[in-house]
């Protein structure tokens, strides 16, 4: 399990470590900066995937990520005696992400890649400046367990540090280039566990969305990010997974309702919605954005197959207030047996998951341009230190 994220330098996270239970909450005002924490922890995962890179670059490269105030706020400036001011240089600056673990932690640093002295078309590419892997949540030079500084990459073995890499392209991770089982087993481990990582964000429930149309199905133990397997993952909860769970979810959202899958001889997969008053059953052509997604959240929450972590974003969008009771229950159901992230700003929603016991609720305010988390200080805040 997570236990701490830290994030330096992103957009209006200048610098935030933020505490993580099994059931987080993440609330606050629009601008707040929930959904610039949403994306670096995709970044952070995107990282393990290889994928980091090309991300930045879909937003605009990473200068334009770099957070855009003044380094220091002083006093002056909160009280509004003083002008906003300071530097603003972007050449040394690093992007930093990482979590602490109950097992292994894990921290990136990214920065602006110098001119190369031969013409290149990539020279807006980031590069991968400095990443550490160490045991136990608080970092020291006694825990690391991994280092890589720029090119070089050097394992602990014993008391003694053994170089296993001296020319690992800065636009590789670690995860990418150095997963060895048997050279070294905590990249291996690690990059598995964020590999498991997954991410539901604004499911498509227009009229062409593939979760509406039948869809060729196998054994589906993960809804996929998109929701075009929705009929088979609702296959393989009623076959292998909590077909009982899935049934109450769905009378305690449409009370009366049913849900079947068709199954067609050449391996084609629909919804069948049966609602109580109707003669016959509606597909998936002729549900409600509302209905749709709901069953979309149900796929993804009720999955055979926990993922280590699960960030869902957002998900009441398109649902009738009545619909978030029952929504509320299957988050905190899959919470039991995974660690969940909910970024949400549904009062209902938000209300239902605090008076869960345990529930951690992060709300999030904006102080010159910077998220803060609420009623937290230098006192409260989660140890924290970042590799140097």
């Amino acid at each position: 399990m997570l236990n701490t994220l830290a994030i330096t330098n992103y957009r209006s996270l200048q610098d935030i470590v933020v505490p993580l239970s099994n059931l987080n909450l993440v609330t606050g005002p629009n601008g707040s900066g929930k959904s610039n924490i949403y994306r670096a922890l995709r970044l952070l995962a995107e990282t393990a995937r290889g994928g980091v890179i090309s991300s930045l670059a879909r937003e605009g490269g990473l200068d334009s990520t770099f957070w855009a105030g003044p380094k220091v706020i002083s006093a002056a400036m909160k009280r509004g005696n003083a002008a906003i001011q300071g530097t603003h240089d972007n050449s040394r600056k690093r992007l930093k992400l990482g979590f602490a673990g109950t097992e292994f932690s894990y921290a990136v640093a990214l920065g602006i890649t110098p001119p190369v002295p031969y013409p290149s078309a990539f020279n807006l590419d980031p590069e991968i400046k400095r990443e550490a892997i160490w045991q136990g949540e608080l970092y020291r030079p006694a825990s690391s367990l991994l280092e890589r500084k720029d090119n070089l990459v050097k394992i602990r073995h014993a008391r003694n540090w053994n170089v296993i890499c001296q020319h690992l392209p800065m636009y590789e991770s670690i995860f990418t280039h150095l997963a060895d089982p048997g050279q070294a087993p905590e990249v291996m481990a690690l990059r598995e566990y964020i590999k498991q990582w997954r991410f539901y964000d604004h499911f498509r429930t227009d009229q062409e969305a593939p979760s509406r149309l039948p869809q060729l199905g196998s054994r589906t133990l993960a809804l996929s990010h998109d929701g075009a397997d929705l009929a088979a993952a609702l296959q393989t909860i009623i076959e292998i997974g909590d077909g009982e769970g899935l049934a109450k979810a769905v009378d305690e959202a449409f009370p009366g309702a049913t849900l079947n899958v068709q199954v067609t001889e050449d391996g084609h997969f629909s919804v069948l919605f049966r609602q109580q008053g109707l003669l016959r059953p509606l597909t998936g052509k002729e549900l409600s954005d509302g209905t749709l997604r709901f069953l979309l959240w149900v796929a993804a929450l009720l999955t055979p197959r926990p993922p280590a972590l699960m960030v869902i974003n957002e998900p009441e969008t398109s649902l009738h207030p009545d619909l978030l009771p029952a929504l509320a229950n299957l988050i905190v159901k899959a919470s039991q047996s995974t660690q969940v992230w909910v970024v949400s700003h549904a009062p209902v929603l938000i209300n239902l998951l605090q008076r869960v016991e345990g529930c951690n609720a992060i709300r999030l305010q904006k102080e010159i341009g910077q998220t803060l988390i609420t009623g937290q200080d230098r006192l409260t805040a989660p140890a924290w230190n970042w590799p140097t």
